[in-house]
């Protein structure tokens, strides 16, 4: 890699030049991914597409003018000093936080890259250029926001933002609810049968473990594998069976913690007491993000939760 107090003015054209057509193909390909769900935000990325490529034309009309037809390759990876920004299969599904951030980003580095550019320089013309592009990138801040208020109108806005509440309950919510409530409640049999039958807070609070971590594993498998997303909108499979796992995983666990504690009467009580506690949480995240009277999804966790806990001690006590 190339310092950039090495590059001659050419190389510091041809360099902008490789940027601007980067950074263009870059929101434009932002403005695909958001298209679908976020139609006025993806239109905000593609006129700020279109003045990237604006900056790049009249880059290209100068270097012609100063260095002739030839432009030299030279891109932001061939010198040191440029953050290296992720393709965009990587970030796929496109979110709308993480993009705006990523944006402004670029932008930022943009400015650097040409108030740094113009001190280098000492032709006129190029210096000139250089600055205006500076400011352009500098105001690129406000013209999001004139953008956006051309684009996000209010109504744009609440529908936007209703669609990244529906795909956070779909991807992120819906998945972790399901492994929370299986680990939760599938896990009092085992755990109440181990210890009413043996009466040993140790060998209860090893069956408790297992039993949680093998439900972990295979509601993480089973949900990473029920379909890829690509359809149904649910997000990537990984990290959505990494959500089920390790709520189903915390679910069984919870309420195996108490049984570290020596006295089984104690354990069993603050066990009991930590049931309680997770089938209200279930509750209220689908009276939350369900959209589910809470006492209608009380009733339905406490009854389940207490049919699986009555032939736990069933079990155990037989």
């Amino acid at each position: 890699m190339k310092a950039f107090a090495e590059l001659t003015e050419q190389e510091i054209l041809a360099l902008a030049i490789s940027a601007e057509e980067e950074d263009a193909r870059i929101y434009a390909d932002y403005a695909d991914g958001l298209k679908a769900d976020f139609p006025a935000s993806a239109q905000v990325f593609t006129d700020m597409a279109a003045e990237e490529n604006d900056h790049r034309r009249r880059l290209i009309e100068l270097h012609r003018q100063k260095f002739g037809e030839h432009i030299p390759l030279v891109r932001r990876h061939d010198v040191r000093g440029f953050a290296r920004h992720e393709p965009l299969w990587i970030v796929r599904p496109l979110g709308l936080d993480r993009v705006r951030k990523h944006a402004e980003a670029m932008e930022f580095e943009a400015r650097r890259f040409y108030e740094r550019a113009m001190a280098r320089t000492t032709d006129a013309g190029v210096r000139k250029l250089l600055g205006d592009l500076a400011e352009a990138e500098r105001s690129h801040i406000s013209l999001a926001q004139r953008l956006g208020t051309q684009h996000l109108t209010p109504s744009a806005q609440e529908a936007e933002e209703e669609t990244r509440r529906r795909m956070f309950v779909l991807q992120i919510v819906q998945p972790g609810l399901a492994g929370l409530m299986d680990g939760s409640v599938s896990t009092l049999a085992p755990l109440f049968a181990a210890a009413f039958a043996t009466h040993d807070t140790w060998q209860t609070f090893l069956v408790g473990m297992a039993a949680a971590v093998g439900a972990g594993i295979s509601m993480g498998f089973a949900e990473a594998l029920s379909d890829d997303g690509e359809l149904t909108g649910r997000g990537h499979p990984l990290l959505r069976g990494i959500i089920t796992g390790l709520m189903t995983t915390i679910g069984g666990v919870g309420h195996t913690l108490p049984y570290l504690i020596g006295d089984f009467r104690i354990a069993t009580t603050l066990a009991i007491g930590v049931v309680l506690i997770e089938l209200w949480a279930i509750a209220w995240i689908r009276a939350r993000y369900m959209d589910t009277k809470f006492l209608r999804a009380a009733f339905e966790v406490v009854v389940g939760g207490l049919i699986v806990f009555a032939a736990g001690i069933l079990i155990g006590s037989a």
